[in-house]
């Protein structure tokens, strides 16, 4: 088949390194335009260029593909299928008309569970016990489409969203590979989405990393997984922003006040409405990543109350830099 691919992220390049090793051709690849990135905002080109361009694949970058120019550019690929992955735009329904076998998506959740802009940090946030990818057809309505195939993954109790981030990019290859194989055999079974079952992942914000202490170490501790590479959740050490990168649940009762650090055996245990919170990795404004261990042996936290204005300034004591 002749496939246009359209993606943007990381998320996106096992299915694109899929397509160019198959027997499909790529006629196309659509991403994002290149943007201002990092400290120095230099011009970055998104992961699907970069491979696309080693594999000598024409790009395309519109802003939008709503003009007729662009329009005109996807028809001339008189393409079987368009794979939409993470590319960041909306498709008008000009575009999903096209090509002859429609548009088809790599989403990562167990649709219908987890429409919209950050399902894999929303299913850990949630406590889910299992994700997955799920290969949909495009329609105009947000990730509504007629579901193709589901690849089901369990999430391990340490599991980040970076985990699942890779592990899901990886399961979404491995299923669009399965959906294209049923196409082609004329076996392929489209599902329709129960409506009723329908939640929302909503897109993260970075006023979402600073913790409240009240809450309960579990939710907190699925706070830190979910929000693991980014924003990263975050509270205030002696008036700095101390990120936490790695912490888990401690199931045992404590009288002291929510955000109160006790150091017992090496352990940095932070107490919460529910439990204590035990800290693994964690990071200063300007410094690495260090374990918890590391951080009691440069600094005496034994007693000290983190986060006392977190709740009062919690988007002014969040950074900007990320990673």
């Amino acid at each position: 088949m002749k496939i246009i691919f359209a993606g943007t992220p990381d998320f996106a390049v096992p299915s694109l390194q899929m397509l160019l090793a198959s027997k499909h051709e790529v006629c196309g690849v659509y991403t994002q335009p290149d943007r201002p990135a990092g400290r120095g905002r230099h011009r970055h080109i998104s992961p699907v260029k970069e491979l696309a361009l080693k594999c000598a694949i024409p790009v395309f970058q519109p802003l939008t593909l709503k003009t007729d120019e662009d329009l005109q550019q996807i028809r001339s690929f008189n393409a079987d299928l368009m794979v939409v992955v993470a590319y960041g735009m909306i498709l008008t329904q000009a575009v999903l008309d096209v090509p002859r076998l429609g548009c088809i998506n790599v989403h990562g959740s167990l649709l219908p569970r987890w429409r919209g802009a950050a399902p894999i940090q929303r299913a850990l946030m949630a406590g889910d016990e299992k994700t997955g990818v799920t290969i949909m057809q495009i329609v105009r309505k947000l990730d509504a489409g007629d579901m193709l195939h589901k690849e089901e993954y369990v999430i391990g109790a340490s599991d980040t969203a970076s985990d699942l981030h890779d592990k899901l990019a990886e399961l979404g290859a491995i299923g669009l590979g399965k959906v294209l194989a049923q196409m082609e055999a004329g076996t392929l079974h489209a599902e329709l989405q129960d409506e009723s079952l329908v939640t929302y992942a909503e897109k993260l914000t970075k006023s979402e990393a600073v913790i409240d202490w009240k809450q309960s170490a579990s939710t907190i501790a699925l706070k830190v997984r979910g929000l693991n590479a980014w924003p990263v959740a975050q509270t205030l050490y002696q008036g700095n922003v101390l990120r936490i990168w790695q912490a888990e649940a401690i199931a045992i009762d404590t009288d002291l006040e929510p955000g109160i650090v006790s150091c017992v055996n090496k352990n940095m245990d932070v107490a919460t409405g529910k439990g204590w919170l035990r800290l693994h990795e964690v990071q200063l404004p300007g410094g690495k990543r260090m374990t918890a261990q590391a951080f009691l042996n440069a600094h005496h936290v034994n007693g000290v109350k983190l986060g006392n204005c977190s709740m009062r300034c919690p988007t002014s004591c969040i950074p900007a830099v990320v990673g």
